[in-house]
């Protein structure tokens, strides 16, 4: 990496980097970028991250966390062009994205076997797997709660492996562009001590941004604290955002933050709530059923049907999602509790739905309380949480309806690179999921746009940093200068104005959505960034790198609650992990409030929604996914272009 020089613009300076790639992010998308730029002959790389050791990659998982990958094991047929059919059905998908998920799964799974993670496999090598949600294969596999964290460290040390520069503590607060081509990014210096010394400038042709999902819009969530994405920033720069209102949303844990999916429900835990001091518990389900052996067959489902589902709320398991955000609302805390039975033990397992009965006897778990059966089928279920300071044996766990992965983001073509020329987007932040995706796709779409990324920078854009850079960084650099001059002070608010905002996107912007309260939102977070320069303070360092999050936060929020409306509008109705609230339509069951009448979609449900600003006008429009290609597959005639690296274009 070449030394750093100072630039100057009015009143402030920055250390200044220049280089071909600049890597934004340390998840296991951002280090696979980097770490196949090197294999594939790009050395100028250089990693930017606020936090290496943050980010949801290396701190999230569930009970089995899934990795979605090409059948590799038994008889069952499978293919490149069914897999991706499996993924394009999920509407909203580009058809090209699906297939280059499919036919670079292979590729990038056994790389990750290659660099140590241990996937399971049998006496004779074949990788076996189970079936996950949206999943008509056995596609899935998983190496136990820590999958992503497992592929991350892995990564993580074959890029320090090589050497590849990173810097640390470094917050990308602004992309600078000519409005066509990225031309390089201006970030924080979290660590600074000095003002002089706050600023940071990267001068690069590319950039591949592996921010992960705008984590931080939401309060209850899913994602660990250390991640916030960076979404609004590119939507700022012009990028456009896709799917933005597809969201994934289920059941979890709020400290730790962690899914509260397959065998933590499949053992049957009693659910109760509480007022906040603890006082007055009672079993809130039983509210809404009649025999507990209903509710416990609906509780048995949510552990492999985990994701919010608008498709089953009537007579499916989803209705437990909507009867713990209901008691959330109420102001009272909702708990899974692993020492005792749901409703005083008053049930028989041979009354339970045949799916759930069969599944306990296999496991050998018909007896005795929660715990004793979650020891029984999956001890490192109970470790997991030990390890975070939470006992099951001796204490509840609170839970609420969260946030756990955006579907949409970033629109890209087929080599992950936006419409902004070099700005690549990997992983989470990325929208190359739809409106349902098979448990796991995440993973394997971060390796696949990582790794077609890095393909595209090494046949297509090696070289030097091109075009003007010096107007468009002063001016970034002077802008965000005056914003910290303006937000410094003696006493902050920074930290309330996000958690206000927190709460109110998780109100009324998440799986519950009202219409009318999605404008009235809307139009807040519209005026608090109007007055943003005035109304935010920070009391110190750390408090302006809050400043510059809350910035991007809002930024994110006007788009994806912008999104919301427009789709309400153009006729949208329910469907994947969000509920809009329709009076036009039918309340499944009378017992809910008025908020939970709806329709599902149908119809024009598969068509895809683009968002994208041009200063501060904001525009949207409609199309229909690309199609999956059909291409000539003919040896001799794909062997000649790929010998002529025609392939990559």
């Amino acid at each position: 990496m070449r030394e750093p020089e100072i630039f100057s613009a009015g009143n402030y300076t920055a250390r200044v980097y220049t280089c071909n790639t600049a890597v934004v992010g340390t998840g296991a998308a951002g280090y696979n970028a980097a770490h196949r730029l090197w294999q594939l002959g790009q050395r100028d790389i250089l990693i930017l991250t606020e936090n290496r050791v943050g980010g949801t990659s290396r701190n999230t998982g569930s009970d089995k966390q899934t990795y979605y990958k090409l059948t590799l094991s038994g008889g069952e047929p499978d293919s490149v062009g069914e897999m991706a059919r499996t993924l394009f059905e999920g509407q909203c998908v580009d058809g090209d994205i699906a297939l280059c998920e499919a036919a670079l799964s292979a590729q990038c799974f056994l790389k990750l076997v290659e660099l140590g993670v241990p996937f399971p496999r049998n006496r004779y090598g074949e990788y076996v797997g189970y079936k996950t949600d949206h999943d008509p294969r056995r596609r899935a596999t998983s190496v136990g709660p820590y999958t992503s964290k497992q592929m991350t460290e892995r990564l993580e040390q074959a890029v320090q492996d090589l050497g590849i520069p990173l810097l640390d503590k470094t917050q990308v607060i602004k992309i600078i562009s000519d409005g066509s081509q990225v031309r390089g990014l201006l970030c924080l210096n979290v660590t600074a001590q000095k003002d002089e010394d706050r600023f940071v400038l990267v001068r690069c042709k590319n950039v591949v941004y592996a921010t992960g999902g705008p984590a931080g819009m939401y309060a209850d969530s899913v994602y660990p604290f250390s991640q916030y994405g960076a979404t609004g920033l590119a939507l700022e720069a012009g990028v456009r955002g896709k799917n933005l209102t597809e969201w994934q949303y289920g059941l979890a844990s709020v400290q730790p933050r962690w899914n509260v999916s397959g065998t933590y429900m499949q053992v049957l835990p009693r659910v109760y709530s509480a007022l906040p001091d603890g006082s007055n518990e009672r079993e809130f389900l039983m509210d809404f059923f009649t025999r507990p052996e209903d509710m416990l067959g609906k509780l048995f489902l949510k552990g492999y049907q985990w994701p919010f589902d608008v498709r089953k709320v009537e007579g499916g398991s989803s209705i437990l999602d909507i009867l713990v955000y209901l008691e959330t609302c109420k102001g009272r805390k909702v708990y899974l509790d692993y020492r005792t039975n749901p409703v005083g033990g008053n049930f028989k397992y041979e009354d339970l739905p045949a799916e759930a009965l069969e599944y306990l006897r296999r496991a050998g778990a018909c007896f005795g309380t929660p715990i004793q059966r979650l020891a029984q089928m999956n001890q490192p279920a109970i470790d997991f949480y030990r390890d975070k300071g939470v006992d099951l044996y001796t204490q509840p766990l609170e839970i609420a309806l969260c946030a756990q992965h955006n579907n949409g983001g970033l629109a890209i073509d087929c080599w992950w690179q936006t419409n902004l020329e070099g700005f690549f987007a990997v992983g989470e932040v990325a929208a190359s999921h739809g409106v349902y995706r098979p448990g796991g796709t995440a993973l394997n779409a971060g390796q696949v746009g990582s790794t077609r990324a890095a393909q595209y920078i090494a046949a297509r854009r090696q070289g030097e940093p091109e075009g003007d850079f010096r107007e468009l960084a002063a001016d970034a650099l002077n802008r965000m200068g005056a914003l910290a001059d303006a937000a410094m002070g003696e006493k902050g608010n920074v930290k309330e104005l996000w958690q206000d905002a927190a709460r109110s996107m998780s109100q009324w912007g998440a799986a519950i959505r009202d219409p009318e309260q999605i404008r009235n939102y809307a139009a807040q977070v519209g005026e608090l960034q109007k007055e943003f320069a005035q109304k935010v303070k920070a009391a110190s360092q750390v408090e302006l790198s809050q400043v510059y999050r809350l910035r991007d936060m809002l930024i994110s929020q006007g788009a994806y609650l912008t999104a919301m409306e427009d789709y309400v509008t153009q006729g949208g109705k329910s469907r994947g992990s969000a509920l809009y609230t329709d009076p036009q339509g039918r309340k499944p069951y009378s017992q809910l409030p008025d908020a939970f009448t709806f329709a599902l979609a149908e119809g024009k449900g598969s068509l895809i929604q683009e968002l994208w600003y041009e200063g501060e006008d904001c525009h949207i429009e409609w199309r229909s996914p690309r199609p999956i290609p059909e291409e000539d597959d003919f040896f001799e005639n794909v062997w000649r272009e790929f010998r002529k690296n025609e392939m990559i274009y």
